[in-house]
């Protein structure tokens, strides 16, 4: 072992970092279990989402710096500039999914795994629990520069379908 596999203080190994990941779900499980115990399920996605939204908004800002801070120049791009911003938010590694341009100028969200549903089925909090997931859509639209004209769900892995489906329409088609 090197110097870099232990703490500093040499008390033992250094955490990986999916260790702090971890420890980091579970506080939030316990937040959010909280929230709702005190106050109801209610107040409890609605603070999540608002947290959600915020980071959502700050990943799309950066997105869109990356990609020279210019719109999109077409729906191509703009599906992967979300995602840019799904990768930033949900590493490819603890998710499976992917976005598509429809043939309609809708560009969709397929999610047929993703570690924050895993993580809150766990916790035990599924039963109440609100995906945040057009939130998050409207963070990431926001900070890109995008106006949607449509964001919704039409699948959830929280109710047991096989994949959460998501559409968002851009006014205009990209920004």
């Amino acid at each position: 072992m090197t110097a870099l596999d232990h703490t500093s203080h040499g008390t033992g190994p250094r955490p990986r970092t999916m260790d702090v990941y971890r420890q980091w779900w579970l506080h939030d499980a316990r937040w959010y279990q909280g929230v709702a115990k005190r106050f109801g399920h209610e107040v409890a996605n609605e603070i999540n989402a608002e947290a959600l939204r915020y980071v959502a908004v700050q990943v799309g800002k950066r997105i869109r710096r990356q990609f020279g801070g210019k719109p999109a120049a077409d729906l191509e791009e703009l599906r992967r500039r979300y995602d840019a911003c799904s990768e930033w938010m949900f590493p490819n590694e603890l998710r499976d999914g992917g976005t598509a341009v429809l043939p309609d100028g809708d560009i969709e969200l397929t999610m047929r795994q993703n570690f924050a549903v895993t993580m809150v089925r766990m916790a035990g909090s599924l039963d109440g629990y609100e995906c945040p997931c057009t939130d998050i859509h409207a963070g990431w639209s926001e900070g890109l520069g995008v106006e949607l004209t449509r964001n919704c769900a039409t699948a959830c892995l929280r109710d047991g379908d096989p994949a959460c489906r998501l559409l968002m329409r851009a006014r205009g088609g990209a920004a």
